[in-house]
Formats: C-alpha cells, structure tokens, sequence
C-alpha cells in the first residue's frame, strides 16, 4: 500500500511540475498582442492544449473594418494562463515577387566614411578630428545651406579661406551643430581631410507589390553604408529594371553575390530606406496579377515552404525551402524566422542564399509568410527571414502619407 500511495505521489509530483511547465511556456511564447483576419479564429495561439475565452467584445472607437477584444488563454480549457489583447482585422493580399531590381539610392545629406588628416605646411591635421566629428555621421548643412553631394561640401571647403564653418550633423538619429574649419593643405588649397559617400547602388528582390496602389516592397533590410554600417538616409532614389548575368556561389565562410546588370528602364520610385526593407511606388505594374493573402505573425510555423527568387536568365523560380523556427516577438524585425534552403536544384545553382535574393518572398500554406533577408556565412544554406505582416505594417505608413500628400 505504501509503495503504491509512493508511485502515486511521484505521478502526482511530474503531473504538477508538467502543468507548471506548460503554464510558463504559454505564459512566455504566447504574445501579449494578436492580429486575427476577420472570419479568422484563434485557432494556433501555442499548442493545441491551449484554449481561448472570448471576455470583452469590441472596443469602443474601432471602425467597421477593425475591432479588438480581449481573450483569456487557459491550458486544457482549465488553468488560466493569461489575457491576450486581439485585434480583429480585414485579411490583406499581396502580389508576390521575386524579379530582381536595380537600386540606386540617394542620401539626405552625405555621409561620412573615414576622417584623414591633411597635409599642411606645418604638419598633419585632422579638422575632421578636431571639429568632433565620427565616422557614421551625416552632414546636413553647411552655415545654413544644404549638401547633398560630395562636390558640393568640397566646394564650401575650397572656398572657405579658412574660416570656421557651422556644419548641422547628424548622429543616431538626433542633430547637432558643431564648427569645422577647413585647413590650408600643402598643394595651396583648403580641404576637411573627409571621405564622403552620396549615394549607393546594388540589386535585391521584389518582395511583393499592391496592385490596387502599386506600393511594392524589397530587400526585408535596410541599404546600409559598406564601410560604417548605418543605414543610408534616403533623399531619394529609383528603382530600375536588372538582368542576372551570372552567380557567385555560396560556400562556408564566404557569402556568394548574383552578378546584374541595369537597364535603362526605371520602374519606381523610392521612398523609404529601413529596418524592415525598402519601399516605392511603382510607375507601371499589372493591375490583373493575381494575390495571395498576407500570413499573420501566429499563422507562420516551422514546417515545409517555399521562396521565389531569380538566380538566372529563367526568371523568377519556385524553390523548396524549410521554415525552422520562427520568432514572432523577436524586436530586431529583419530576423523572424529562420530557413533552411531545401531544394538541390538552388543549391546547385548559388550553394545556398548569396546576396541578391534578400527580399525573396517566402511561402507557405499558400499565403505570403515573409522574405528572406540574411544569410549565415557558417552555412550558406540556411539564414533569416522576416515576416510578411511586418513589411505590410511599413508599407502601410507609405501609403498613409501618400494620401496625405495627395490631400
């Protein structure tokens, strides 16, 4: 009898201690905050273990296209685990991508690369240096005028005589005016000692486009500057027309490229530069094309999918892939989820993900889940994706001031 109540209560002990598990993980993996398309339910919040309570009905100043509720998530329908606040939502659609695109950006302001010294009769000088100046920053002005380009801020040092100059900077984001004073170098003219870089150019995949405003969206990452690795702020910037001309392979430790060419043709126009990509609007694009609908954050799960990408003059290609983890409450945005590139086909032609395909759309259940983004170097098989829903919440703001700006 005793070894019985003692098997039992060793039962009883691993019961509990399963419950309480499961309680923290549904507690931790289970956001706080859920989108659900209308006529949706909430049928894939953790596991199946875990059941949702419907407890307050629509908020008050929600329009007609989107209300919220809050639901209370149990385990086996018994335990409360916790409140989620759910935001129910028409379902969006999307044409995907996967064409390549030529992209030339041009910054708002210049950026500095590299501060040297200056040759001058009485040694070297760094006015750069001096003046407070990083590598990273941007210039704005100059005593007030605007520089865009490069020759226009080696202009003003030229003819500066040496006096001091009041130069807007910006750095991470906040503004601050600081003086540089260009020095008299060995040659009789006067320079800052600055390395400036303008604008950028480089290719990435279409990730998907809106047929009903042509907004489309590509990369899933921000351009950034090669040598200081800030992101550019864009000015402005186009999108034009690109040709694969070839593929650097993939292999460890070495991330390969697709080799492209532009063409003449521009098809957009850039707007933004950012975290979770970059967007514009295109000038032509087909209005009849058909669309697939935009997974939601709690929709995308590890498993089989797939990406569309061009890697050569065939165009546009489905390949095999696998989604290995996915990371909804991840805060960096551009790293969702992780992939797998399955497909012997695509390994073949690149080893894996090279530069080029970021933007890739990636697919599943026949809904746009996300687009690839990074690759990692260890294994060029396998990098990050980010999801399609945040992308679409970028876009979404382009859109907005579009209408503004129209008004």
């Amino acid at each position: 009898m005793r070894r019985c109540i003692r098997v039992f209560s060793v039962i009883c002990f691993f019961v509990v201690m399963a419950v309480m598990m499961l309680l923290m993980i549904g507690y931790v993996r289970i956001p706080d905050v859920m989108t659900v398309a209308e006529y949706d339910r909430i049928n894939n919040v953790g596991k199946p273990y875990f059941c949702q309570t419907l407890t307050d009905i629509k908020s008050k100043g929600q329009s007609e296209e989107e209300n919220e509720y809050v639901t209370s998530i149990k385990l086996f329908n018994i335990f409360p685990v916790k409140k989620a606040k759910v935001t129910v939502t028409q379902r969006k659609y999307v044409v995907p991508g996967g064409s390549i695109f030529g992209i030339r950006l041009y910054t708002r302001g210049v950026m500095v690369i590299r501060i040297d010294e200056v040759t001058t009769s009485s040694g070297n000088v760094s006015p750069g240096r001096i003046a407070g100046l990083k590598e990273g920053d941007m210039i704005i002005s100059v005593d007030g005028v605007f520089v865009n380009r490069n020759k226009e801020l080696s202009a003003v040092f030229s003819s500066s005589n040496g006096k001091q100059l009041k130069m807007l900077i910006e750095r991470n984001g906040q503004q601050k005016e600081i003086v540089f004073t260009p020095v008299l170098s060995d040659d009789s003219s006067y320079k800052g000692g600055l390395w400036i870089r303008d604008s950028t150019a480089g290719i990435g995949t279409v990730s998907w486009y809106d047929r009903t405003n042509g907004i489309f969206a590509g990369l899933g990452h921000a351009v950034c500057d090669v040598d200081t690795g800030e992101i550019m702020p864009l000015a402005g910037g186009d999108a034009v027309e690109a040709t694969v001309t070839g593929c650097y392979k993939s292999k460890s430790g070495s991330a390969g490229e697709l080799c492209g060419v532009f063409s003449s043709g521009v098809i957009g126009e850039l707007y933004i530069n950012g975290n979770t990509g970059v967007y514009g609007v295109m000038d032509d694009f087909d209005k009849t094309a058909k669309e697939i609908p935009v997974a939601l954050k709690q929709e995308v799960k590890p498993g089989a999918a797939q990406i569309i990408c061009t890697v050569d003059e065939s165009g546009p290609q489905y390949y095999d892939i696998q989604i290995v983890r996915v990371l909804v409450s991840d805060s960096r945005n551009q790293r969702n989820m992780t992939i797998k590139v399955t497909d012997q086909r695509l390994i073949e032609k690149t080893g894996g993900i090279v530069q080029g395909m970021s933007g890739s759309p990636i697919i599943q259940d026949g809904m746009l889940a996300g687009a690839v983004t990074h690759v990692f170097i260890d294994n060029c098989t396998e990098g990050y994706g980010i999801l399609a829903e945040d992308m679409l919440e970028t876009a979404e703001n382009l859109h907005t001031a579009e209408n503004q700006k129209a008004s």
